[in-house]
Order: structure tokens, then sequence, then C-alpha cells
């Protein structure tokens, strides 16, 4: 990674917030993500398993951590398993991590090669009672590629029938809801480098500039801030475009009188910020423009001052709906009998604001 070194503490807690939750004389056993071809012999750039990397901190392929908090010996309740560095490899692809460079960026101490692995990791599975295996529960999950958490599982199912087996994803997903402090200083890294991205695009927008060209902007400012890269695919969507959600081509001319839209976040250390603005290219809101653009921060203050802890998600949608009802009313695109007459399942205002409000961030 392109950041500077992040405090090992943020591993060490998260691995013990997680071994917290696990039911007693159980073993927990954690993949990173495949490495995935392209064409030939090259190779997609590497993308961490984002649970794997909250637990560890490693960004480095072949690599699980194990985690066994009953076992007798204490320096086998935290296992970090990497790939044994070739000299080969590394001339060719970079150097590998050392045992004291993971256990720095870990703060795990006990580190056995992959190569190693099935002559001790036997008899502790054999000791557990239960196992924890991760998979994918996003609920908008719609690639069923066989990638190695499933392969893994199918692996150990087969080899260890008569074992319990539990569902790490469940304890992820109310764990990584909730940030630390330590967590949360480094996503405030990340947003202050999309802070500068932003501001540094303000004075590069005026009619003529592409939405490539805005883009690499951005891209400049996030790399020259030790950014990683992008948090996730940047939307540059001028005038008509910005109706299209996922719009990722950025290929057009940005003209006198649109607005363009731009969603984009940088990320850092393994963290990710997520930004949302509309500007007028000339610089300037028409008056329908403007009238638009103030409902749309009506909403948002809205949804600032609706949410808190208690709240569910289902009920907070239902709230921003209602008010975005009366806004889009207000600005003519949509009318009471509109809403008098609408499908309860099919909202009328969800012809303007067809997605969701908000969404998880993993």
């Amino acid at each position: 990674m392109k950041s500077l070194p992040l405090d090992p503490q943020i591993f060490i807690k998260n691995r013990q917030r997680f071994t917290e939750k696990m039911i007693p004389q159980s073993i927990a056993i954690i993949n990173s993500n495949d490495e995935l071809p392209t064409n030939g012999d090259a190779l997609h750039a590497f993308k961490q398993n984002s649970d794997l990397y909250w637990l560890t901190g490693i960004d480095q392929e072949d690599t699980m951590v194990i985690l066994y908090p009953d076992h007798p010996d204490p320096k086998f309740r935290e296992v970090l398993v990497l790939v044994r560095p070739n000299e080969l490899k590394e001339k060719w692809d970079g150097k590998r991590l050392r045992r004291h460079e993971a256990t720095a960026i870990s703060g795990i101490s006990t580190i056995v090669w992959l190569d190693t692995l099935d002559g001790v990791l036997q008899p502790w599975v054999h000791e557990a009672t239960n196992i924890y295996l991760n998979t994918n529960e996003n609920n908008r999950k719609s690639n069923y590629v066989p990638v190695r958490d499933y392969r893994y599982a199918a692996h150990m199912r087969e080899r260890y029938p008569l074992h319990n087996f539990q569902r790490a994803a469940v304890i992820f997903k109310q764990l990584r809801a909730v940030k630390t402090a330590e967590e949360i200083g480094v996503m405030q890294v990340a947003m202050d480098i999309t802070e500068k991205a932003f501001r540094r695009v303000l004075g590069f927008i005026r009619p003529g500039v592409w939405e490539h060209e805005i883009q690499a902007e951005i891209l400049h400012e996030f790399l020259r801030n030790r950014a990683t890269g992008e948090a996730y695919g940047s939307i540059i969507a001028s005038g008509d475009r910005a109706r299209t959600l996922h719009y990722v081509s950025n290929n057009q001319e940005c003209k006198d009188g649109e607005v363009i839209l731009m969603d984009f976040g940088a990320a850092y250390g393994g963290y990710n910020a997520d930004l949302t603005r509309s500007v007028p290219v000339n610089g300037k809101f028409t008056t329908r423009q403007r009238e638009v653009y103030d409902a749309c921060l009506h909403l948002h203050d809205f949804c600032k001052a609706y949410l808190k802890p208690g709240i569910k998600i289902g009920e907070y949608h239902e709230a921003v709906g209602d008010e975005a009802t009366k806004q889009f009313i207000k600005l003519g695109l949509i009318t009471e009998a509109d809403v008098k007459n609408e499908d309860p399942e099919n909202r009328a205002y969800r012809k303007y604001l067809y997605h969701g409000i908000s969404h998880h961030w993993a």
C-alpha cells in the first residue's frame, strides 16, 4: 500500500472483538482473496478480502488468519499464515512479507508458512468442536464464481464432516458496522484526501473539459496524498448522464449550462471515503437548477437530523420518502393526485428517487 503504516492496535482490537463473539471450543479460519487472471499470464490488480484485512492489515495474496481463543498454548491462539517468500517470484512480482514485517503490521507474533499449514492445522481442528468459515453474505451478491472462501468451505466440510460449522459473516456484519476510534482516524485521512481532490476539481471544471479529465485530476490528488486509489469506480456525470446511478464511462464533454454530478472517494490504508457533490459546469446555477439543488440539500439535512441510534433502516427510508414527496410536489415533479393514487409498493416519489437513501460500506 502507498499509505503510511497503520497502528497495529486497529487489527489487534478487531481480533479481540471477533473472538469475543465466538462460541466456546471454536476455531476460525479466514482466507484471502484469489489472484484473478485477465489474459495470458497477466493478473488483475490484487484486491484483498476485506474481512481478512480487517483482522490483520495484511494486503498480500495466499494469506490466512486462524483464531483459536481456547487453544491451550497461548502462542497458537492467533496464527497468521503467509506464502513463503520465493526468490524467482519476487524478481517478477516484487517482495513478499517476512515474518517480522507481518508481525509489525498485524500484531500477530506466530507466523506459519502456507506450505507447512496442513501438518499443524489438523490437530487444532481435531481439538475444536466448531469451525468458523467465511462467505460473502451481501444481500445483493450476484456473482457465483467459486472463489476461495467457497472452495475452502467445501474442502473443510469434506475433510471434517462431523464438526459444527459456523458462519463468520454473521460476526463480521455485526462488528464491522461499528467502527473503533482508531478506524475512524484512518477513515478521516481518506476523507481529507477526498476533500483535497474535490477542491482541486472545483478550480478545474469549466465548459469544454471532459469527464475523464476531471477524473484524472481526482486520481492525481489521490495518489500524491498516498491514497491506494479510488474507493470505487468514480462517477463523473455531466448533464443527462447523471440519471444513470452507476455511470462510469466518464467519456463525454461537460457543456455550458449543465450540472455535473461527481461521486468519488479515496481509499487509504484499507478504508474508504465516499463523497457525492453536484456543481454547475459554468459556475452558476440557473434558477431551476438552484431550486432542485436546494430541494436535494433540504433532503440531505432532513436525513442527518432524522438519524439516531435505534432507528430501523426501513423506517428511515419511509420517512425520507415522505419528505421527498413533499419536496417533489413543491418542484412540480409529481402532483397531489399522483400521491393519492400511488402504489404503496412503488410510491410516486420513486419516479425520481428510485434508489435507496443510504447503504452499508465495507
